[in-house]
Protein backbone atom coordinates (compact mmCIF):
# COMPACT_ATOMS: atom_id res chain seq x y z
CA UNK A 1 0.00 0.00 0.00
CA UNK A 2 1.37 3.41 -1.01
CA UNK A 3 2.24 5.88 1.73
CA UNK A 4 0.67 9.36 1.48
CA UNK A 5 0.99 12.65 3.35
CA UNK A 6 -1.81 15.17 3.79
CA UNK A 7 -1.66 18.72 2.55
CA UNK A 8 -2.19 19.96 6.10
CA UNK A 9 0.83 18.00 7.32
CA UNK A 10 3.03 19.35 4.51
CA UNK A 11 1.82 22.87 5.29
CA UNK A 12 2.78 22.41 8.94
CA UNK A 13 6.23 21.04 8.11
CA UNK A 14 6.95 23.72 5.51
CA UNK A 15 5.25 26.60 7.30
CA UNK A 16 8.26 28.91 7.44
CA UNK A 17 9.44 28.58 3.84
CA UNK A 18 11.00 31.62 2.16
CA UNK A 19 8.40 33.43 0.05
CA UNK A 20 10.70 35.53 -2.13
CA UNK A 21 10.07 33.93 -4.55
CA UNK A 22 7.53 31.60 -2.98
CA UNK A 23 7.90 28.73 -5.45
CA UNK A 24 11.67 28.50 -4.88
CA UNK A 25 11.29 28.71 -1.12
CA UNK A 26 8.63 25.99 -1.12
CA UNK A 27 10.79 23.78 -3.36
CA UNK A 28 13.79 24.21 -1.06
CA UNK A 29 11.66 23.35 1.97
CA UNK A 30 10.30 20.21 0.31
CA UNK A 31 13.77 19.04 -0.74
CA UNK A 32 14.98 19.46 2.83
CA UNK A 33 11.95 17.65 4.28
CA UNK A 34 12.45 14.73 1.89
CA UNK A 35 16.21 14.66 2.30
CA UNK A 36 16.13 14.46 6.10
CA UNK A 37 13.26 11.96 6.11
CA UNK A 38 10.47 13.99 7.65
CA UNK A 39 8.63 13.23 4.42
CA UNK A 40 9.74 9.62 3.83
CA UNK A 41 10.94 8.32 0.48
CA UNK A 42 8.12 6.77 -1.57
CA UNK A 43 5.42 9.05 -0.14
CA UNK A 44 2.69 10.41 -2.41
CA UNK A 45 2.61 14.19 -2.08
CA UNK A 46 -0.74 16.00 -1.90
CA UNK A 47 -2.24 17.20 -5.15
CA UNK A 48 -1.36 20.68 -6.33
CA UNK A 49 -4.91 21.85 -5.62
CA UNK A 50 -4.88 20.47 -2.04
CA UNK A 51 -1.50 21.99 -1.22
CA UNK A 52 -2.49 25.32 -2.78
CA UNK A 53 -5.48 25.54 -0.43
CA UNK A 54 -3.51 24.39 2.64
CA UNK A 55 -0.68 26.89 2.11
CA UNK A 56 -2.79 29.80 0.89
CA UNK A 57 -0.60 30.35 -2.18
CA UNK A 58 -1.28 30.40 -5.89
CA UNK A 59 -1.60 27.23 -7.93
CA UNK A 60 1.34 28.39 -10.04
CA UNK A 61 3.53 28.52 -6.93
CA UNK A 62 2.86 24.87 -6.11
CA UNK A 63 3.13 23.75 -9.74
CA UNK A 64 6.54 25.40 -10.16
CA UNK A 65 7.72 24.13 -6.74
CA UNK A 66 6.80 20.53 -7.60
CA UNK A 67 8.59 20.88 -10.95
CA UNK A 68 11.72 22.14 -9.17
CA UNK A 69 11.63 19.26 -6.69
CA UNK A 70 11.34 16.77 -9.55
CA UNK A 71 14.20 18.45 -11.42
CA UNK A 72 16.35 18.19 -8.29
CA UNK A 73 15.72 14.43 -8.18
CA UNK A 74 13.65 14.44 -4.97
CA UNK A 75 10.30 13.56 -6.55
CA UNK A 76 8.91 11.79 -9.58
CA UNK A 77 5.56 11.98 -11.37
CA UNK A 78 3.76 8.70 -11.86
CA UNK A 79 1.22 8.67 -14.66
CA UNK A 80 -2.29 8.73 -13.29
CA UNK A 81 -1.08 8.33 -9.69
CA UNK A 82 0.50 11.60 -8.56
CA UNK A 83 3.87 12.91 -7.40
CA UNK A 84 6.00 10.64 -5.19
CA UNK A 85 9.10 11.45 -3.17
CA UNK A 86 12.47 9.92 -3.95
CA UNK A 87 16.15 10.68 -3.36
CA UNK A 88 18.88 10.92 -5.98
CA UNK A 89 20.61 7.57 -6.31
CA UNK A 90 17.91 5.68 -4.43
CA UNK A 91 17.65 4.76 -0.73
CA UNK A 92 21.00 2.94 -0.71
CA UNK A 93 22.78 6.30 -0.85
CA UNK A 94 22.24 6.68 2.89
CA UNK A 95 24.19 3.61 3.93
CA UNK A 96 27.84 3.60 4.90
CA UNK A 97 29.10 0.32 3.50
CA UNK A 98 31.71 0.09 6.23
CA UNK A 99 28.91 -0.01 8.81
CA UNK A 100 26.56 -2.11 6.66
CA UNK A 101 28.97 -4.18 4.56
CA UNK A 102 26.61 -6.66 2.96
CA UNK A 103 24.34 -6.14 -0.03
CA UNK A 104 21.42 -7.65 1.89
CA UNK A 105 21.70 -4.92 4.54
CA UNK A 106 20.23 -2.25 2.28
CA UNK A 107 16.66 -2.84 3.37
CA UNK A 108 17.54 -3.49 7.00
CA UNK A 109 16.57 -1.29 9.94
CA UNK A 110 20.00 -0.39 11.29
CA UNK A 111 19.98 -0.22 15.08
CA UNK A 112 23.65 -1.10 15.29
CA UNK A 113 24.69 2.53 14.85
CA UNK A 114 23.30 4.78 17.61
CA UNK A 115 23.35 8.02 15.65
CA UNK A 116 20.38 10.31 14.94
CA UNK A 117 19.43 11.72 11.57
CA UNK A 118 20.05 15.39 10.88
CA UNK A 119 17.83 18.15 12.25
CA UNK A 120 16.66 20.64 9.60
CA UNK A 121 19.04 23.38 10.76
CA UNK A 122 22.05 21.46 9.40
CA UNK A 123 21.31 22.38 5.80
CA UNK A 124 20.98 26.08 6.54
CA UNK A 125 24.22 26.01 8.57
CA UNK A 126 26.03 24.58 5.55
CA UNK A 127 24.40 27.13 3.25
CA UNK A 128 25.63 29.97 5.43
CA UNK A 129 29.08 28.37 5.68
CA UNK A 130 29.27 28.33 1.87
CA UNK A 131 28.75 32.09 1.77
CA UNK A 132 31.67 32.56 4.18
CA UNK A 133 34.01 30.08 2.56
CA UNK A 134 35.50 32.43 -0.09
CA UNK A 135 37.23 34.46 2.64
CA UNK A 136 39.39 31.41 3.43
CA UNK A 137 40.29 30.33 -0.08
CA UNK A 138 43.38 32.53 -0.24
CA UNK A 139 45.09 30.50 2.48
CA UNK A 140 46.27 26.89 2.67
CA UNK A 141 43.16 25.79 4.60
CA UNK A 142 44.97 23.79 7.28
CA UNK A 143 44.05 24.48 10.90
CA UNK A 144 45.71 21.77 13.04
CA UNK A 145 44.39 23.30 16.25
CA UNK A 146 41.14 24.45 14.69
CA UNK A 147 39.84 27.72 13.29
CA UNK A 148 40.16 30.38 16.02
CA UNK A 149 36.48 31.32 15.92
CA UNK A 150 35.44 27.69 16.41
CA UNK A 151 37.95 27.25 19.25
CA UNK A 152 36.39 30.31 20.90
CA UNK A 153 32.84 29.01 20.35
CA UNK A 154 33.68 25.64 21.91
CA UNK A 155 35.47 27.32 24.84
CA UNK A 156 32.35 29.43 25.41
CA UNK A 157 30.25 26.26 25.84
CA UNK A 158 32.54 25.22 28.71
CA UNK A 159 32.38 28.71 30.22
CA UNK A 160 28.58 28.43 30.19
CA UNK A 161 28.79 25.08 32.00
CA UNK A 162 30.91 26.53 34.80
CA UNK A 163 34.34 25.46 33.54
CA UNK A 164 36.35 28.54 32.46
CA UNK A 165 38.25 27.68 29.29
CA UNK A 166 40.81 29.52 27.22
CA UNK A 167 40.28 28.95 23.46
CA UNK A 168 43.94 27.89 23.34
CA UNK A 169 42.93 24.85 25.46
CA UNK A 170 40.73 23.59 22.59
CA UNK A 171 41.85 21.46 19.64
CA UNK A 172 39.27 20.80 16.91
CA UNK A 173 39.22 17.20 15.66
CA UNK A 174 37.24 15.05 13.19
CA UNK A 175 34.95 13.78 15.96
CA UNK A 176 35.34 12.67 19.57
CA UNK A 177 36.81 9.30 18.58
CA UNK A 178 39.64 11.08 16.81
CA UNK A 179 40.17 13.05 20.02
CA UNK A 180 40.51 9.82 22.00
CA UNK A 181 43.07 8.57 19.48
CA UNK A 182 45.12 11.76 19.80
CA UNK A 183 45.14 11.64 23.60
CA UNK A 184 46.04 7.94 23.67
CA UNK A 185 48.80 8.50 21.12
CA UNK A 186 50.23 11.38 23.15
CA UNK A 187 49.91 10.08 26.70
CA UNK A 188 49.78 6.28 26.68
CA UNK A 189 53.13 4.56 26.34
CA UNK A 190 53.35 1.07 24.93
CA UNK A 191 52.26 -1.37 27.61
CA UNK A 192 50.70 1.28 29.86
CA UNK A 193 47.40 0.29 31.41
CA UNK A 194 44.28 2.30 30.58
CA UNK A 195 41.10 1.82 32.63
CA UNK A 196 37.90 1.49 30.58
CA UNK A 197 34.30 0.70 31.47
CA UNK A 198 32.64 -2.65 30.84
CA UNK A 199 30.20 -2.27 29.25
CA UNK A 200 31.62 0.70 27.42
CA UNK A 201 32.07 2.29 24.03
CA UNK A 202 33.94 -0.35 21.98
CA UNK A 203 35.47 1.94 19.35
CA UNK A 204 37.20 4.06 21.98
CA UNK A 205 38.57 0.98 23.74
CA UNK A 206 39.92 -0.27 20.42
CA UNK A 207 41.58 3.07 19.68
CA UNK A 208 43.32 2.93 23.06
CA UNK A 209 44.44 -0.64 22.38
CA UNK A 210 45.74 0.35 18.94
CA UNK A 211 47.92 3.00 20.58
CA UNK A 212 49.80 0.16 22.29
CA UNK A 213 48.15 0.41 25.71
CA UNK A 214 46.76 -2.52 27.70
CA UNK A 215 43.12 -2.34 28.72
CA UNK A 216 41.99 -2.86 32.28
CA UNK A 217 38.26 -2.94 32.85
CA UNK A 218 35.99 -1.77 35.61
CA UNK A 219 32.38 -2.93 35.70
CA UNK A 220 29.46 -0.55 35.28
CA UNK A 221 26.25 -1.99 36.69
CA UNK A 222 22.93 -1.39 34.88
CA UNK A 223 21.77 0.79 37.79
CA UNK A 224 24.94 2.83 38.36
CA UNK A 225 28.65 3.02 39.02
CA UNK A 226 30.09 1.03 41.93
CA UNK A 227 32.77 3.57 42.85
CA UNK A 228 34.12 1.46 45.70
CA UNK A 229 34.88 -1.32 43.22
CA UNK A 230 36.24 1.16 40.69
CA UNK A 231 38.58 2.71 43.23
CA UNK A 232 39.82 -0.70 44.27
CA UNK A 233 40.45 -1.48 40.62
CA UNK A 234 42.44 1.75 40.20
CA UNK A 235 44.65 0.80 43.14
CA UNK A 236 45.05 -2.73 41.83
CA UNK A 237 46.08 -2.04 38.23
CA UNK A 238 47.72 1.44 38.57
CA UNK A 239 46.51 2.72 35.18
CA UNK A 240 48.14 5.62 33.36
CA UNK A 241 44.81 6.86 31.95
CA UNK A 242 41.12 6.25 32.59
CA UNK A 243 38.55 6.60 29.81
CA UNK A 244 35.03 7.29 31.06
CA UNK A 245 31.65 8.57 29.84
CA UNK A 246 29.92 10.30 32.78
CA UNK A 247 27.14 11.87 30.67
CA UNK A 248 24.58 9.24 29.58
CA UNK A 249 27.15 6.50 29.38
CA UNK A 250 27.20 4.38 26.23
CA UNK A 251 25.55 1.85 26.32
CA UNK A 252 23.84 2.05 29.74
CA UNK A 253 22.57 5.65 29.56
CA UNK A 254 23.75 6.31 33.13
CA UNK A 255 24.40 9.88 34.30
CA UNK A 256 27.10 10.39 36.93
CA UNK A 257 26.10 12.80 39.70
CA UNK A 258 28.19 15.74 40.88
CA UNK A 259 29.01 13.86 44.08
CA UNK A 260 30.17 10.81 42.13
CA UNK A 261 32.28 12.95 39.81
CA UNK A 262 33.96 14.68 42.72
CA UNK A 263 34.73 11.39 44.46
CA UNK A 264 35.96 9.64 41.31
CA UNK A 265 38.14 12.63 40.36
CA UNK A 266 39.72 12.73 43.82
CA UNK A 267 40.66 9.05 43.60
CA UNK A 268 42.19 9.45 40.15
CA UNK A 269 44.14 12.47 41.35
CA UNK A 270 45.54 10.52 44.33
CA UNK A 271 46.58 7.70 42.01
CA UNK A 272 48.11 10.09 39.43
CA UNK A 273 45.71 8.89 36.74
CA UNK A 274 44.68 11.25 33.94
CA UNK A 275 41.01 11.05 32.98
CA UNK A 276 39.90 11.07 29.33
CA UNK A 277 36.31 12.24 29.66
CA UNK A 278 33.99 11.57 26.70
CA UNK A 279 31.22 14.18 26.66
CA UNK A 280 29.66 13.24 23.32
CA UNK A 281 26.18 12.82 24.86
CA UNK A 282 26.38 15.76 27.26
CA UNK A 283 23.83 17.87 25.37
CA UNK A 284 21.27 15.07 25.11
CA UNK A 285 19.37 15.52 28.38
CA UNK A 286 15.83 14.62 27.28
CA UNK A 287 13.74 15.34 30.38
CA UNK A 288 14.68 18.96 31.07
CA UNK A 289 16.94 18.03 33.97
CA UNK A 290 19.84 20.19 35.09
CA UNK A 291 23.13 18.60 34.08
CA UNK A 292 26.02 18.07 36.53
CA UNK A 293 29.18 20.14 36.22
CA UNK A 294 31.84 18.94 33.78
CA UNK A 295 34.06 16.19 35.20
CA UNK A 296 37.07 18.44 34.55
CA UNK A 297 35.67 20.93 37.07
CA UNK A 298 36.69 18.36 39.70
CA UNK A 299 39.83 17.13 37.92
CA UNK A 300 41.88 20.03 36.56
CA UNK A 301 44.25 17.67 34.73
CA UNK A 302 41.40 15.83 32.96
CA UNK A 303 41.22 15.87 29.20
CA UNK A 304 37.70 16.23 27.81
CA UNK A 305 36.64 15.13 24.34
CA UNK A 306 33.40 16.14 22.72
CA UNK A 307 31.61 16.21 19.40
CA UNK A 308 28.60 17.52 17.52
CA UNK A 309 28.00 14.07 15.97
CA UNK A 310 25.37 13.02 18.52
CA UNK A 311 23.98 16.42 19.47
CA UNK A 312 23.65 17.68 15.88
CA UNK A 313 24.56 15.15 13.16
CA UNK A 314 27.12 12.40 12.56
CA UNK A 315 27.83 13.63 9.04
CA UNK A 316 29.17 16.85 10.51
CA UNK A 317 32.60 15.48 11.38
CA UNK A 318 33.59 17.98 14.06
CA UNK A 319 34.78 17.18 17.57
CA UNK A 320 37.30 18.60 20.00
CA UNK A 321 39.76 18.01 22.79
CA UNK A 322 39.82 20.34 25.80
CA UNK A 323 43.01 19.96 27.82
CA UNK A 324 45.23 21.86 30.26
CA UNK A 325 47.40 24.40 28.46
CA UNK A 326 50.59 22.61 29.43
CA UNK A 327 49.44 19.50 27.52
CA UNK A 328 48.53 21.21 24.25
CA UNK A 329 51.96 21.06 22.62
CA UNK A 330 52.21 17.34 23.33
CA UNK A 331 48.73 16.73 21.96
CA UNK A 332 49.42 18.80 18.85
CA UNK A 333 52.59 16.82 18.14
CA UNK A 334 50.57 13.59 18.33
CA UNK A 335 47.75 15.06 16.28
CA UNK A 336 49.81 15.97 13.21
CA UNK A 337 50.89 12.33 12.84
CA UNK A 338 47.20 11.40 12.41
CA UNK A 339 45.65 14.28 10.42
CA UNK A 340 46.17 17.99 9.72
CA UNK A 341 42.78 19.39 10.57
CA UNK A 342 39.03 19.42 10.01
CA UNK A 343 37.57 20.71 6.70
CA UNK A 344 36.91 24.46 6.73
CA UNK A 345 33.28 24.09 5.60
CA UNK A 346 32.45 21.80 8.52
CA UNK A 347 34.10 24.15 10.98
CA UNK A 348 32.19 27.16 9.61
CA UNK A 349 28.90 25.24 9.78
CA UNK A 350 29.62 24.25 13.39
CA UNK A 351 30.36 27.86 14.34
CA UNK A 352 26.93 28.77 13.01
CA UNK A 353 25.23 25.98 14.97
CA UNK A 354 27.03 26.91 18.20
CA UNK A 355 26.01 30.56 17.82
CA UNK A 356 22.47 29.51 18.79
CA UNK A 357 22.53 25.83 19.80
CA UNK A 358 19.09 25.89 21.42
CA UNK A 359 17.46 26.49 18.04
CA UNK A 360 18.65 23.06 16.93
CA UNK A 361 18.87 21.17 20.22
CA UNK A 362 15.35 21.87 21.48
CA UNK A 363 13.78 20.32 18.40
CA UNK A 364 16.38 17.55 18.23
CA UNK A 365 15.84 16.54 21.87
CA UNK A 366 12.07 16.63 21.47
CA UNK A 367 12.30 14.20 18.57
CA UNK A 368 14.64 11.88 20.48
CA UNK A 369 12.33 12.00 23.50
CA UNK A 370 9.36 10.99 21.33
CA UNK A 371 11.37 8.13 19.83
CA UNK A 372 12.64 6.99 23.23
CA UNK A 373 9.13 6.89 24.65
CA UNK A 374 7.82 5.05 21.61
CA UNK A 375 10.58 2.43 21.91
CA UNK A 376 9.89 1.98 25.61
CA UNK A 377 6.16 1.50 24.95
CA UNK A 378 6.81 -0.98 22.14
CA UNK A 379 9.21 -3.05 24.27
CA UNK A 380 6.85 -3.09 27.24
CA UNK A 381 4.11 -4.37 24.94
CA UNK A 382 6.04 -6.90 22.82
CA UNK A 383 8.76 -8.00 25.26
CA UNK A 384 7.37 -7.41 28.76
CA UNK A 385 9.93 -9.73 30.38
CA UNK A 386 12.91 -7.72 29.11
CA UNK A 387 14.18 -5.23 31.69
CA UNK A 388 15.85 -1.86 31.24
CA UNK A 389 16.19 1.55 32.85
CA UNK A 390 14.57 4.46 31.04
CA UNK A 391 17.52 6.85 30.69
CA UNK A 392 17.11 10.58 31.11
CA UNK A 393 19.14 11.17 27.98
CA UNK A 394 21.56 9.72 25.49
CA UNK A 395 20.56 7.55 22.57
CA UNK A 396 19.82 3.97 23.59
CA UNK A 397 18.29 1.43 25.98
CA UNK A 398 20.45 -1.26 27.61
CA UNK A 399 18.09 -4.25 27.71
CA UNK A 400 18.61 -7.33 29.88
CA UNK A 401 17.18 -10.64 28.72
CA UNK A 402 15.07 -12.62 31.20
CA UNK A 403 15.70 -15.90 33.04
CA UNK A 404 16.37 -18.71 30.56
CA UNK A 405 17.49 -16.21 27.92
CA UNK A 406 20.46 -14.99 29.89
CA UNK A 407 23.45 -15.60 27.69
CA UNK A 408 21.54 -15.49 24.40
CA UNK A 409 22.17 -11.90 23.30
CA UNK A 410 24.22 -12.94 20.28
CA UNK A 411 21.66 -15.57 19.30
CA UNK A 412 18.73 -13.17 19.41
CA UNK A 413 20.56 -10.48 17.46
CA UNK A 414 21.58 -13.04 14.83
CA UNK A 415 17.96 -14.08 14.49
CA UNK A 416 16.79 -10.46 14.40
CA UNK A 417 19.19 -9.79 11.53
CA UNK A 418 17.48 -12.54 9.57
CA UNK A 419 14.27 -10.59 10.24
CA UNK A 420 15.78 -7.41 8.79
CA UNK A 421 16.91 -5.65 11.98
CA UNK A 422 20.57 -5.08 12.82
CA UNK A 423 21.16 -4.63 16.55
CA UNK A 424 24.22 -5.03 18.79
CA UNK A 425 24.50 -7.73 21.49
CA UNK A 426 26.10 -7.08 24.86
CA UNK A 427 29.49 -8.71 24.14
CA UNK A 428 30.25 -5.96 21.61
CA UNK A 429 30.54 -3.58 24.58
CA UNK A 430 32.60 -5.92 26.80
CA UNK A 431 36.39 -5.62 26.29
CA UNK A 432 36.95 -8.75 28.37
CA UNK A 433 34.00 -10.69 26.92
CA UNK A 434 30.72 -11.64 28.56
CA UNK A 435 27.54 -9.54 28.92
CA UNK A 436 25.67 -11.81 26.50
CA UNK A 437 22.53 -11.32 28.56
CA UNK A 438 22.20 -7.77 27.18
CA UNK A 439 21.18 -6.11 23.93
CA UNK A 440 21.56 -2.41 23.14
CA UNK A 441 18.63 -0.85 21.26
CA UNK A 442 19.03 2.79 20.17
CA UNK A 443 16.03 5.07 19.72
CA UNK A 444 17.62 7.00 16.87
CA UNK A 445 15.23 5.83 14.13
CA UNK A 446 11.76 7.11 13.39
CA UNK A 447 8.85 5.87 15.49
CA UNK A 448 7.34 3.60 12.87
CA UNK A 449 10.74 2.00 12.20
CA UNK A 450 11.31 1.44 15.91
CA UNK A 451 7.92 -0.23 16.22
CA UNK A 452 8.64 -2.51 13.25
CA UNK A 453 12.09 -3.26 14.66
CA UNK A 454 10.70 -4.27 18.06
CA UNK A 455 8.17 -6.57 16.39
CA UNK A 456 11.01 -8.25 14.48
CA UNK A 457 13.15 -8.53 17.64
CA UNK A 458 10.19 -10.02 19.51
CA UNK A 459 9.77 -12.63 16.76
CA UNK A 460 13.50 -13.37 17.00
CA UNK A 461 13.26 -13.73 20.77
CA UNK A 462 10.35 -16.16 20.42
CA UNK A 463 12.43 -18.34 18.08
CA UNK A 464 15.57 -18.21 20.21
CA UNK A 465 13.85 -18.78 23.54
CA UNK A 466 11.86 -21.70 22.09
CA UNK A 467 15.08 -23.19 20.78
CA UNK A 468 16.64 -22.71 24.21
CA UNK A 469 13.72 -24.43 25.92
CA UNK A 470 13.86 -27.37 23.55
CA UNK A 471 17.62 -27.69 23.78
CA UNK A 472 17.66 -27.44 27.54
CA UNK A 473 15.39 -30.43 27.83
CA UNK A 474 17.91 -32.56 26.00
CA UNK A 475 21.29 -31.13 27.04
CA UNK A 476 20.60 -28.72 29.89
CA UNK A 477 22.85 -26.06 28.28
CA UNK A 478 23.22 -24.12 25.07
CA UNK A 479 26.71 -23.07 24.05
CA UNK A 480 26.87 -19.78 22.16
CA UNK A 481 30.13 -19.26 20.21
Amino acid sequence: MDRAITARRVATLAADFDRSPAYAGLADALVLLIGDGRIPVGTRLPSERELTEALGVSRTTVTRAYASVRDAGYAEARQGSGTYTRVPGGPARAHDRALLPRQSDRAAIDLNCAAPFAPPQIASAYAEAATRLPAYLGGHGYFPAGMPELQAAIAATYDARGLPTDPAQVMVTPGALSGVSIVAQALAGRGDRVLVDSPGYPNAAERVRNAGARLATTEVDPDGWDLDATMARVRQVAPRLAYLIPDFQNPTGLLMSDEERERYAAELRRAHVTAIVDESHQQLALDGQEMPRPFAAYAPDAISVGSVSKSFWGGLRVGWVRAPLDQMDRLTSARVTLDLGVPVMEQLATVRLLDDPAATLDQHRARLREQRDALVAALHCALPDWTFRIPGGGLSLWCELPGPGRGLGIAVTDEAERNGVIVAPGPVFAPDGGLDRFVRIPYTRRVEELERAVAAIADAWAVVSARQTTASRGRGRVMVA
